[in-house]
């Protein structure tokens, strides 16, 4: 297994270290019956989630990972989905296994940890408070913190900007095709997770750094 010696990692929340999809899927089905239409199902919106709500809406209202959605459908059904996922942000979701293990693991050798999502700061905030992870990180990045989001690796690079650490030195933890192309975009480091989101296609054909089955195995690689 490759060893890795990064002075800053930069962790990804949906796929990573959350498993979110129990909440987005029951404010997906809630806001399919308000604009009268048939609920999806959990599964299905598994496969469409982690590239922020906005998209996430817009592949529930046309059934497609990429598709054009109907601008007049989407202003309405997007104020319907904020509205249900703010008071539904951590009922259903949890940690995934290995997540709080990890999390203690870095912090006892002291590395600084930050997070970046593209999940937006009123969503953000809750969930790692909620789930009692917040503390754990020195800076927060959500989707809506700066005017780019992962793929972009602006987030990265303002991360590794605001720690006074070269890219070089740095290691992101996630789970999808974004974060692998914003972290070779950035100069980081990349360890994917297996269990995530990426729109079920296998991580491995990203070709990230490494891929892990949970976060208790950072200890053998770092």
């Amino acid at each position: 297994m490759k060893n890795f010696n990064p002075k800053l990692i930069m962790i990804d929340v949906d796929g990573t270290l959350v498993d979110s999809v129990p909440d987005l899927a029951y404010c997906v089905d809630e806001l399919m019956k308000a604009m009268n239409r048939a609920p999806w199902g959990e599964a299905k919106v598994r496969h469409w989630v982690g590239n922020g709500v906005p998209k996430l809406v817009e592949r529930s209202l046309t059934g497609e990972l990429e598709a054009s959605v109907n601008k007049q459908d989407f202003d309405k059904a997007y104020p319907i989905f904020l509205e249900l996922y703010s008071v539904n942000t951590s009922v259903r979701s949890c940690l995934y296994s290995g997540v709080k293990e990890g999390l203690d693991y870095l912090k006892q050798q002291g590395y600084i940890l930050g997070c970046v999502t593209n999940k937006a700061e009123q969503f953000t905030l809750p969930i790692l408070k909620d789930l009692g992870i917040f503390d754990y990180f020195g800076l927060v990045v959500s989707g809506d913190t700066l005017v780019k989001k992962k793929p972009d690796p602006l987030p990265l690079l303002h991360s590794a900007e605001f720690f006074n650490i070269n890219p070089q030195d740095c290691l992101m933890l996630g789970d999808s095709i974004s974060d692998v192309v914003a972290s070779r975009a950035a100069g980081f480091e990349v360890i994917c997770m297996s269990y995530g989101y990426n729109h079920g296609e296998d991580i491995q054909n990203a070709n990230p750094d490494l891929v892990i089955d949970s976060m208790a195995e950072l200890k053998d690689c770092l």
